[in-house]
């Protein structure tokens, strides 16, 4: 029609650098650590981020969507993490800058990702995320066994089956720790960059 103006899409609002939805997404994470997830509602962000709750629907259509928006920008630092891992070329300044970075994400953003690990068999957008950036760790920590010379192949004992089973490791001993403090964070980190370092053959 002559005049009319097409609806503006929510996603087309959903930009790098937008301040309004980064004030979403912040107030989210702090609702987290304040409430929890399930006590946690959309008047609750709205109120938060200084907003509507009109306001907040053209961004998002629903809480779970403004967590799956949370968890996706927490875990752009971890695929960030990750490709540095797999570029590193000596495998044991690979392992420990892994493991320090894990330590960092893991500090700065634990909840979140506590909260991500929790809602993958529930929400599916949330699941998708979750999974894509634990197939990206694999990734990494193929390449770094691959080039300390563990084989490459489909068996239990070569590169991609134990990448798969150390980032399962990592993920759940950083989750249970994180629940406690930074010291155990940082005992998490040193016990499984040790067993890393053993399944690379690089203790000697």
């Amino acid at each position: 029609m002559p005049g009319h103006r097409p609806a503006r899409s929510r996603r087309t609002t959903e930009r790098k650098g937008d301040l309004r939805e980064r004030a979403i997404l912040d107030t989210c994470e702090a609702l987290l650590a304040e409430k929890g997830y399930e006590a946690m509602t959309v008047g609750d962000i709205a109120q938060g981020a200084g907003i509507t709750r009109g306001a907040l629907y053209f961004y998002f259509g629903s809480k779970q969507e403004v967590v799956a928006a949370l968890v996706a920008r927490t875990v752009e630092h971890l695929w960030e993490r990750s490709r540095a891992t797999a570029n590193t070329e000596e495998p044991r300044e690979a392992i420990a800058m892994a493991m320090r970075r894990t330590v960092e994400l893991w500090n700065e953003h634990g909840l979140v990702m506590r909260t991500a690990i929790d809602l993958t068999q529930t929400v599916p957008q949330i699941g998708a995320l979750w999974r894509h950036t634990a197939d990206l760790f694999v990734e990494a920590i193929t390449a770094v066994l691959e080039r300390a010379g563990v084989a490459v192949g489909p068996e239990p004992d070569q590169a991609p089956a134990m990448a798969r089973a150390l980032c399962l490791m990592v993920e759940r001993s950083f989750y249970h720790a994180s629940q406690m403090s930074r010291e155990e964070v940082q005992k998490a980190s040193s016990t499984c960059e040790h067993i890393w370092l053993i399944s690379a053959g690089l203790t000697v």
